[in-house]
């Protein structure tokens, strides 16, 4: 039997105006429940998923959006196909208005395809749903997308920013790990991936441990809780979630932030750059590229260049955008000869 997964910290009795950095910028996650519980949004649904599909429309201007159609043999679970060349869903642009069209189509219905929305920027598709709907993020830069399906499962993957997800219609089911549980968690392909991030191979209804042993050890550290609407959970960077949607009209509400500067390229690049150039380099070779990481990179401080003097340390020096610029000229002129 596999190890119960431990509650997420809870925090209660805040209110969007109240999030400061012991919050927004935890490295652990914190379940703020009742974050949302004053939004319209949140009352509605709380009413009925009528109300919810209702109060969405009145914000609806003719958008169309990206979402993903599965049959109803696929369980909710977004996920590959056989031969993990392709995957076992449709990705279709349309209306949103048709969207909710289907779910209430087949609200209730013992057998659904399944349907999701999501990633969909919130003034994109329905402008004005924020003035009424506030998130006080103390002036941090954030991306505002909402999320609209219903009983899904979207396998376990990280995000780069910093993540505050609002249940705000429907119930949804968390369960997370720390970002050092990636060997455990049977990473697929990283160049072809249901929706932009590498994910888990692992189905979490059906884990096959005899092909996956090491998930047991992974669940081991793993987090979860429920939310229902208005209840928010921070994820901070990096930290892996699976997300189980549990109703027939599911609708979350998120906010991406990142706590580096604007001009710092995604670490991604870096590491698809380490993996042509680094990976399989002769053993003896890549340890001491290795070495050089762990001091330019992963341990570099205040001492790394301070032999050389300041007027001399170019890329050694504190990076800026013009650096950052000089820098990516220079590597594309290199990788384009």
């Amino acid at each position: 039997m596999l190890p119960a997964a431990r509650p997420i910290r809870e925090i209660g009795g805040l209110a969007p105006r109240d999030l400061g950095p012991e919050i927004l910028a935890s490295t652990e996650p914190l379940l703020l429940r009742g974050l949302t519980a004053a939004w319209p949004m949140v009352a509605a649904a709380r009413g009925s998923s009528a109300q919810a599909d209702a109060y969405l429309r009145r914000f609806y201007r003719d958008a169309t959006v990206n979402a993903m159609l599965g049959a109803p043999e696929i369980d909710g679970r977004f996920f590959y196909n056989e031969a993990m060349d392709g995957f076992n869903f449709a990705p279709v642009r349309v209306r949103l208005d048709k969207v909710l069209d289907e779910l209430a189509r087949y609200r209730g219905a013992d057998q659904q395809p399944a349907i999701y929305v999501g990633s969909t920027t919130i003034e994109t598709c329905l402008p004005g749903f924020h003035d009424e709907n506030p998130m006080d993020l103390g002036g941090r830069d954030a991306l505002a997308s909402i999320w609209i399906g219903n009983r899904t499962r979207i396998a376990a993957h990280y995000d780069l920013p910093d993540n505050l997800a609002c249940v705000v219609a429907g119930r949804r089911r968390f369960t997370l790990f720390p970002p050092q549980q990636v060997n455990n968690l049977y990473i697929g392909p990283l160049d072809l991936t249901p929706a932009g991030q590498a994910i888990s191979l692992v189905d979490f209804h059906r884990p096959d441990l005899a092909r996956f042993p090491r998930f047991a050890q992974a669940m081991e550290q793993a987090l979860a809780a429920e939310l229902e609407p208005g209840d928010a959970l921070f994820i901070p960077s990096m930290w892996w979630h699976h997300i189980e949607a549990l109703g027939d009209l599911n609708v979350l509400v998120n906010y991406w932030w990142r706590q580096s500067p604007e001009y710092m390229d995604t670490p991604m690049n870096a590491l698809m750059h380490a993996l042509m150039s680094v990976r399989d380099l002769p053993p003896e070779q890549r340890k001491a590229w290795q070495e050089l990481f762990r001091h330019y990179v992963f341990e570099a401080d205040g001492a790394t260049a301070a032999h050389i003097p300041e007027a001399a340390r170019r890329v050694l020096a504190p990076m800026d955008g013009d650096a950052v610029r000089t820098i990516r000229a220079q590597l594309l002129k290199r990788m384009n000869r």
